[in-house]
């Protein structure tokens, strides 16, 4: 008790989880008296706790279907009072407003609601909360004499707290105040995100958003960043799109690749594995099987792979899993794996082995970077793949054979670092070229590397993700055994380099659109 005025607690919430039995301490072990509203209230008194409703507190109804309820200087008055100043205190005694000296509140669902498919408008502005936010946010303001809690989680905590050290509690407070702000800023840019987005016409819906909102809950503590000396956390829902089998917790550079690997992954729809390593593919190939897929992603490059990330779009089998058991690798993605491929994987107790539970959303992530004083945002690079608009721009036709490994190729092109080059063959990668200053330069690298693992790439194709700007990379691919080249066009040298193809009897597609990857 404080003084002679009995502690009050106000309890209103849409997820319920613990919520009787932390009132049932406030109440008899702490000496607390209950106000609540609606479905809480009546939760609590089925529970055999005694509460007052909200409405009896203020002397005022529900009114509008239970919009207005909680707003109310009965209420904010009792959240907002400085306990030390007596002004305050006097002008209170005068309105006969109580101290309200705990808030338990959680939000309406609004983000659960919005992301129902079939979500009417109606609903989404039904769900949106103002009198729980108020609360939260006087009591976090005058958390230096409020316990304010938002989190289910933190419960536990709060009882804990108010059995141990008085000296510990500002500083516990302070914490709790930080996580309501968190909350109710993640909560408005939820809504207003979804306002942006519901407009009465496409023409009217903004191409972008006009501000960029970005909440986070710490989804993991890593050990560290990209190298030891650097400080790192997971934010975000990471976590709900895979499910870690086994292996060691995933790393910063871990979850990068894995990233990598899952977008590169998604571009094909038959039985295709793909190899990895600092999310730039190392090798990827498509067939009838994934013991196949693997045989001839693995021959693009027996060496990069070690402790590498391998992606598969089928469950990983028997065959599969003993073909990659010789190798040391990070991290296994698929979306399943069979009980005797788990078998033959758990001998190695560090290997990760992701299990991917749903797709990703490729109409609602941005790739977010690093910008000084800020970040850039901008839509993934997602175009799909379309030959209807390429164009063939020499005088010989691509055969069927090339056409379906430049298209092939240009898939993996996309998803390696610029400058990237990528010479390929029916439903497979024969040598591939990465972040390198010069196109020649890669267009060397991935000769080289088909040359180190016995690959001919004569009859093959060769996929850049910009435009030639001379001549000279195209005839060194020529050179090379390459018989057909995809890639944007665009140069204002073009046609050097579509009269170097004829030249040289090859054919050539102009995409129309490149795939930088800084």
């Amino acid at each position: 008790m404080s003084g002679t005025m009995q502690k009050l607690a106000l309890l209103s919430v849409s997820d319920k989880t613990g919520l009787l039995d932390f009132a049932k301490v406030l109440v008899e072990k702490h000496g607390y008296k209950l106000l609540s509203t609606g479905g809480t209230a009546k939760m609590l008194r089925d529970g055999g706790l005694p509460v007052t409703d909200v409405s009896e507190h203020t002397g005022f109804p529900e009114i509008m279907d239970g919009r207005v309820k909680t707003l109310h200087p009965r209420v904010h008055g009792g959240l907002l009072c400085r306990r030390d100043l007596p002004a305050h205190m006097e002008q209170a005694a005068q309105l006969e407003i109580p101290m309200i000296d705990m808030v338990v509140v959680n939000l309406y669902p609004f983000e659960a609601t919005v992301a129902k498919p079939d979500c009417a408008f109606e609903d989404a502005i039904e769900n949106i909360d103002i009198g729980g936010p108020s609360m939260l946010r006087s009591a976090a303001k005058n958390h230096q004499s409020v316990f304010v809690v938002t989190d289910p989680a933190d419960y536990s905590r709060v009882l804990e707290a108010m059995d141990g050290d008085p000296a510990t509690l500002p500083a516990f407070r302070r914490e709790l105040a930080m996580k309501v702000f968190s909350r109710t800023a993640a909560y408005d840019a939820a809504i207003a995100n979804y306002l942006e987005k519901q407009t009465p016409t496409a023409e009217a819906a903004p191409a972008f958003p006009r501000q960029f909102n970005l909440n986070l809950k710490t989804a993991q503590e890593l050990r560290y960043g990209e190298n030891p000396h650097q400080n790192a956390k997971l934010f975000g829902d990471f976590h709900s799109f895979f499910n870690q089998l086994q292996g060691k917790e995933l790393s910063f550079n871990n979850i990068l690749d894995i990233t990598g690997a899952t977008n590169l992954i998604a571009e094909f729809d038959r039985p295709t594995v793909g190899i990895l390593k600092h999310t730039n593919p190392c090798g990827i190939a498509t067939a009838g099987t994934l013991a196949e897929a693997w045989d001839q992603a693995f021959e693009t490059d027996k060496q990069a792979p070690f402790g590498g990330i391998i992606v598969a779009n089928r469950e990983v089998d028997k065959d599969l899993a003993e073909r990659i058991a010789h190798i040391f690798s990070e991290v296994i993605i698929a979306p399943s794996f069979s009980g005797e491929a788990r078998e033959i994987f758990a001998k190695k107790k560090n290997l990760r082995l992701m299990e991917q539970v749903k797709p990703i959303s490729a109409d609602k992530i941005y790739d977010v970077r690093y910008a000084i004083g800020g970040v850039l945002v901008q839509e993934r690079d997602i175009k799909p793949i379309d030959p209807s608009l390429y164009k063939v721009v020499t005088k010989r036709q691509p055969t069927e054979e090339e056409l379906r490994a430049m298209l092939f190729g240009w898939k993996v092109v996309k998803h390696v670092k610029s400058n990237a080059i990528v010479y390929a063959g029916c439903e497979r990668t024969l040598g591939i070229g990465a972040g390198q200053m010069s196109r020649v330069d890669s267009s060397r690298i991935a000769v080289w590397k088909a040359g180190e693992a016995g690959l001919s790439l004569k009859g093959s194709v060769i996929a850049s993700d910009a435009f030639f700007p001379f001549a000279d990379g195209l005839l060194a691919a020529a050179d090379a055994g390459a018989t057909a080249a995809i890639q944007p066009g665009g140069s204002v040298r073009d046609q050097e380099v579509i009269d170097a193809a004829n030249e040289r009897g090859m054919a050539m597609i102009f995409t129309g659109h490149r795939h930088f990857r800084h």
